[in-house]
């Protein structure tokens, strides 16, 4: 909201070769872009994809603008070349394919800020490494046989999933797990276990999923296990998506999320009220776009005192260096009105708008506290990606998340105003700010004193 009425409110130089490694080269400057290392050695069962999965990472990396090394040679894992490096790739990995200083040099890595990209049998790999099953997640326990099964898309805001569909129907070798790992990782996706035969997980079955771990960043998919894959634009998008989280291109937050129900699933808008102008479009893929303005659409199905509010936001992309001037915001803490100036008056909002004075922009609580602009300079996707909001209220005590970096705490101190008891509303700001949400979620906390 601005300054008015509601307005206050590829592979050239490459130093690894698959199959072999040259001396490792000295590290790349910074400017130099994204650097990926593609490992894929065997010492168990060998997939017949994996060439293709090396050459699909080639193609990625030339359009999408790093450069990708590739290897089968367990040397590469050294400190000094692994710097080299912003994410390693384990592509169908299998078995014990690191010594003892190898998987040292490897957790350094990751603790000083390395990504992880594993695909497929990477989840059958090092058992007896613990740092590493709890990089990658989980490990494969059996599979039953290819066959076509439904994916159910549960977070559409991390790049590796935002291109989806709610369900993405495909055909793979679907790993079962040892443990189920939902509790430890932020689930991507999982299998519908009724659209196939043989899952082993008692209807609980994630299949891609990302984690923040000691200081890295690490994207797992169970897909992957067919040459078919490789070739498949919806997979490559996948693939590419997660690539883009690992060597921190693209932020998402990838905190286990769990208890959490829906306000707006995408499918209906029940229980909510547009208050005010301009007015918000429902799109087939289950996006809500502000149109014109300025009012809000708020939840009027019922208010809430103590919660975390998780929603994913995108403003619109522009051409090269669009700063995305678009504006929106998410508003709490009001009482009910088709008024939208009673949200304004009487309740808060976390803005969106980065090019605002700070208390006024992305991640502001508007009017009353800047976010902490470097933590969120550091979050913040460009225009036309996708950002999640975690809006957390604990008495009178609001704080903001941006893809999982806190942004902002701030405490209301204001008599005419509560955080206690309030309702819910997103903003629409006016006819030349086009802003979408998607998976607006609830998860109610205990209400301090009870």
């Amino acid at each position: 909201m601005r300054t008015t009425r509601l307005a206050a409110t590829a592979t050239a130089g490459a130093a690894l070769l698959l199959g072999g490694v040259a001396s490792p080269a000295a590290p790349h400057p910074a400017h130099d872009g994204r650097h990926v290392l593609v490992f894929s050695k065997t010492a168990g069962f060998r997939h017949d994809s994996i060439a293709d999965g090396v050459t699909a990472v080639r193609e990625l990396g030339a359009t999408a603008g790093f450069t990708v090394d590739a290897t089968e040679d367990a040397g590469a894992f050294t400190p000094a070349n692994l710097r080299r490096y912003d994410a390693v790739v384990f592509l169908s990995t299998t078995g014990d394919v690191l010594d003892a200083a190898q998987q040292k040099a490897f957790e350094t890595y990751i603790r000083r800020g390395g990504g992880f990209v594993g695909v497929h049998a990477a989840a059958d790999t090092e058992y007896d490494w613990a740092f590493y099953g709890g990089l990658v997640g989980a490990w494969f326990r059996s599979h039953p046989a290819v066959q076509p099964a439904a994916v159910v898309v549960e977070d559409r805001a991390h790049p590796a999933t935002s291109g989806l569909g709610r369900t993405w129907n495909r055909t793979d070798e679907w790993y079962d797990y040892r443990t189920n790992p939902r509790e430890r990782v932020h689930v991507l996706a999982s299998l519908d276990e009724d659209s196939y035969t043989g899952g082993t997980m008692d209807g609980d079955h994630p299949i891609a999923w990302c984690r923040t771990y000691q200081g890295g960043r690490a994207f797992y998919t169970g897909a992957g296990h067919t040459k078919e894959s490789y070739a498949d634009p919806a997979f490559r998008a996948h693939l590419l998506g997660g690539i883009r989280y690992a060597v921190a291109d693209l932020h998402a937050d990838c905190r286990p999320e769990n208890g959490y129900r829906p306000l707006f699933d995408g499918t209906t808008l029940d229980g909510w009220r547009q208050a005010g102008p301009g007015s918000f479009t429902l799109s087939d893929d289950g996006t809500l776009t502000s149109s014109g303005g300025m009012g809000l659409l708020w939840y009027a199905g019922r208010s809430f005192g103590a919660y975390s509010l998780k929603l994913d936001w995108r403003t619109t992309a522009g051409g090269p260096g669009d700063p995305g001037d678009d504006n929106s915001g998410v508003f709490v803490g009001f009482p009910p009105s088709d008024d939208p100036w009673s949200a304004v008056d009487h309740g808060y909002e976390i803005q969106i708008d980065t090019t605002d004075v700070p208390e006024k922009t992305t991640g502001a609580v508007y009017g009353f506290r800047s976010a902490d602009l470097d933590e969120r300079d550091r979050a913040l996707n460009p225009p036309g990606e996708w950002n999640t909001y975690e809006i957390r209220v604990e008495g009178e005590r609001l704080r903001v998340w941006l893809n999982g970096v806190k942004i902002n705490d701030f405490t209301n101190t204001d008599p005419a105003r509560s955080l206690r008891d309030g309702h819910l509303g997103l903003q629409n700001h006016g006819a030349d700010d086009q802003v979408s949400f998607r998976h607006v979620r609830i998860k109610e906390l205990p209400v301090e004193g009870h």
